[in-house]
């Protein structure tokens, strides 16, 4: 292990601010900053007069970008000739480095540690975690291991190299997950022919309303997108909701996102989440038996396929589309094979569920090796 000194960033990192006042007339095209290193993105593009922000600031390719909201769950990043000359709101610091001590790129890096994120985490202000604020001295005057330069650079060759190992790993594990929904969508439009139902045919709102009481606890469950499935999200106390209800999920319930249901946050519930709570922004259906059965759909409703007509279902831009009411969801139409058909087809479905599992197993192990690799290498052990 290395022994190397540690600085605090103000000595090797300036804030480095380009204001540009807000004309009413002009659009500006925006980046914002994605929590857990994961980079910069772009964003909608914002009016000059739909803004109550006097300036925002221009990026350059260099600079290095926090969010005085979320930096402290990782949402710092570095900028690149593609979000040259975007704008970020007042709250996205900017900075530059001294360069004839501090890679950009070993920073970059850096930055993406958990143990970074719990250093700042420590220097926030506010109580609760949607409140707490990062201001850039914060930032500066957190220390980080500083080797020579040569070795910085060195360190980040090294990490570039085994990171786009992973990559490749992630993209094989994602081509192979694409192939497998492309299996089941064909075999079900194979199945299916032009036999054409609406989802209301086979599916009726079964929503089991739980009202919230004073002193009760509520396990919940979410909806990942891009047909994620369920997950749990830990428990509310009643203080901590303001709703009235939640939908209690069963067996076999078709549970959907009004607000992300386009973008695939749909999923069939299994025994392992029945009994837990959702809130009512989650519509719950039950499938008539002598139409659908639930394992069966549980595929289908995961397929890119599906929710790509769901996404049809909408209108709206990115986040600001529409929700997916119950009634225009139950118009759907869709081929939909017999349930003997169905029954045949699941033996087929299990087995792809279970190369699915397989492949999530590996996932998990891919996500964990970049954190490894990071840890290692500002430990100086790469």
């Amino acid at each position: 292990m290395a022994t190397w000194p540690h600085v605090e960033l103000r000595e090797v990192l300036q804030t480095d601010l380009t204001p540009v006042p807000i004309n009413p007339a002009e659009t500006y095209e925006m980046a914002g900053v994605y929590s857990f290193g994961r980079g910069l993105f772009r964003k909608e593009p914002v009016f000059g007069s739909n803004t109550s922000y006097r300036f925002f600031y221009r990026l350059a390719s260099d600079h290095f970008v926090m969010s005085q909201l979320f930096g402290w769950e990782g949402a710092l990043a570095l900028s690149s000739p593609e979000f040259a000359g975007l704008y970020v709101s007042p709250q996205f610091p900017t900075f530059r480095c001294d360069e004839r001590r501090l890679s950009r790129f070993f920073l970059g890096w850096f930055a993406r540690t958990p143990s970074f994120w719990e250093d700042l985490a420590m220097r926030t202000r506010g109580m609760g975690d949607r409140r707490r604020t990062l201001n850039p001295q914060a930032l500066l005057s957190c220390k980080i291991p500083f080797p020579p330069l040569d070795e910085q650079r060195r360190i980040v060759a090294r990490i570039e190299q085994l990171s786009a190992t992973v990559m490749e790993g992630q993209k094989l594990r994602t081509e192979s997950l694409e192939a497998s929904s492309s299996v089941i969508t064909s075999l079900h439009l194979s199945l299916s022919g032009e036999r054409l139902r609406s989802l209301r045919d086979i599916l009726k709102l079964d929503e089991r309303r739980v009202p919230v009481c004073p002193n009760g606890t509520y396990p919940q469950v979410g909806i990942k997108g891009f047909g994620g499935g369920l997950f749990a999200r830990g428990t509310l106390d009643a203080i901590q909701t303001t709703y009235k209800d939640f939908n209690l999920l069963f067996d076999g319930a078709l549970v959907l996102s009004q607000v992300k249901g386009w973008e695939g946050a749909i999923a069939v519930c299994n025994e392992r989440f029945a009994g837990l709570y959702a809130s009512p922004e989650y519509r719950t259906f039950s499938f008539l038996p002598e139409e659908a059965l639930p394992k069966y759909m549980s595929a289908i409703v995961s397929s890119p396929w599906f929710y790509g007509k769901l996404k049809d279902l909408t209108r709206g831009v990115g986040a600001r589309r529409e929700r997916t009411r119950p009634e225009t969801f139950l118009e759907m139409q869709i081929p939909m094979p017999t349930v003997a058909q169905q029954r045949s087809a699941l033996q087929v479905f299990e087995k792809l569920d279970a190369l699915k599992k397989m492949q999530s197993e590996t996932s998990a192990e891919l996500d964990a090796l970049m954190p490894s690799i990071l840890a290692k290498a500002f430990r100086g052990e790469l």
